[in-house]
């Protein structure tokens, strides 16, 4: 049984973009985390069958992507330039 794969790699990229650049709302990633997983269930492509193991670390490789891509946005580059701009304008 193999939890982690190259489908988890690209769900921890996609959520921390998504967490990054488009979303903030832990209950709208929440919804949309879960319910792609539970879409995966009845979907009849190959990259969806998966064991419950690999699902549920499914869920946790998104939360940890969405996580940082968050922290990073609070945190990261865009404040650090904000503030330097800011700092270079022209005073009164």
């Amino acid at each position: 049984m193999v939890l982690l794969n190259m489908y988890s790699v690209s769900h921890f990229f996609i959520w921390s973009t998504a967490g990054r650049f488009f979303l903030t709302n832990w209950q709208i990633f929440f919804l949309l985390s879960i319910g792609w997983e539970l879409l995966e269930l009845v979907l009849p492509y190959e990259f969806a069958v998966e064991d419950w193991g690999n699902k549920g670390m499914d869920l946790v490789v998104n939360t940890l992507g969405f996580l940082i891509g968050t922290r990073l946005r609070y945190d990261g580059l865009i404040d650090q330039i904000s503030n330097t701009t800011s700092q270079n304008q022209p005073g009164p």
